[in-house]
């Protein structure tokens, strides 16, 4: 059941029952699920809080980014990237293929509808109380990213790393690292993978310790896999260490008016300071629901078991494995819920026929 509370429909408590899944989000994932869906035959709706797919790729990032995996590894199921297209397709060609992707399937989600909350119901549905909200342009998170406005006499910039963090080259004699790590993988275990890869990183990019950087005990692939923690792919950042135009710097002890202390007792004098802090997940605070997710809005279940809950709860893109795992689990999703949904059209077929059956015989 998908209740809209709207200013307009807030006055009139208008109810919607929908027949069939709720998806919330018009990125990749939510996407990925409704092709699915749409060619399986089951109805659906998506819910999006932006006034466009993809929102967090068209309003929160940067102008000059690009995949960092090859495209075969970031295209949605069913539907490969164009032919022209670069290896690493730029933000602007992902958002176009993504747009198509939409248009292919005919997905047409709800804008500026922002979930409030969802609830199982005791009678057997899920209760989605959203709200619409007025369409707002934020600033663009490329504006500052892109340097834009920084003045030329404060370039010089500094990298505060307080973890220990895994440096790949991109690309290893001309294949992806990503595409390479995945071949090895066929045929060696993990742990002997990982000691390839950082062999084969220090002979390509050197030592890194001399710049500050320090990799963590653990292999990048066990890391990943264990903690969800990907490796940084460097595209021209060290380069840029190594130049002295960007400075790597110990972890942050407090803020004060226009400086900052380092946790060795260092003081900078600062201009501004970039978050680079990446994202988390909102879901438990609208997801009356505390089985599946954990505090941090991730699914308990590790992967590849994490795709599905209990009473028709899924979740898709949160197994920290990029567009291909969220490729993996909209699948999962999509033929769960048609396998499901073809059941209950079955029993429903059979229990209007057996009425029909009583209705002659007693007529």
């Amino acid at each position: 059941m998908f209740q809209s509370s709207g200013q307009e429909d807030f006055l009139s408590r208008r109810c919607i029952w929908v027949n069939g899944p709720v998806i919330v989000g018009a990125g990749p994932s939510g996407l990925a699920v409704g092709a699915g869906l749409k060619a399986q035959g089951v109805p659906f709706i998506i819910l999006e809080r932006a006034n466009c797919i993809a929102s967090l790729w068209q309003n929160r990032t940067y102008d000059r980014l690009k995949l960092h995996l090859p495209k075969q590894f970031c295209q949605l199921p069913n539907f490969p990237f164009p032919e022209d297209f670069p290896e690493y397709p730029t933000k602007y060609q992902f958002i176009t293929y993504l747009e198509s992707y939409a248009k292919h399937f005919d997905i047409t989600p709800h804008f500026n509808e922002t979930v409030q909350s969802a609830k199982y119901e005791t009678f057997g549905l899920w209760r989605v109380k959203p709200f619409q909200q007025a369409v707002l342009f934020p600033l663009k998170s490329s504006t500052f990213a892109d340097g834009l406005w920084l003045p030329p006499a404060k370039m010089l910039r500094r990298w505060c790393q307080s973890l220990k963090v895994h440096v790949l080259p991109r690309e290893i004699f001309g294949k992806s690292t990503f595409e390479l790590a995945i071949e090895m993988m066929k045929w060696l275990p993990l742990w002997m993978v990982d000691k390839i890869l950082l062999l084969l990183a220090w002979l390509i990019l050197g030592n890194l310790k001399k710049y500050g950087l320090k990799r963590p005990c653990i292999g990048p692939l066990q890391l990943k896999n264990s903690q969800g923690k990907t490796p940084v792919l460097d595209i021209g950042a060290l380069d840029k260490i190594r130049s002295g135009k960007i400075k790597v710097v110990p972890g942050i002890k407090r803020f004060s008016n226009g400086r900052v202390e380092l946790v060795n007792g260092e003081k900078l004098e600062i201009d501004s300071v970039i978050l680079a802090t990446g994202y988390r997940s909102n879901v438990p605070s609208w997801l009356r629901e505390n089985e599946f997710f954990s505090e941090d809005g991730i699914p308990k279940n590790p992967f590849p078991n994490g795709w599905k809950g209990k009473a028709g709860l899924y979740a898709v893109g949160f197994t920290r494995r990029g567009l291909s795992g969220a490729s993996l689990d909209a699948i999962s999703v999509a033929l769960d819920i048609a396998n499901s949904w073809k059941e209950e059209t079955r029993q429903k077929k059979k229990t209007i026929a057996a009425r029909h059956r009583r209705c002659i015989s007693h007529f």
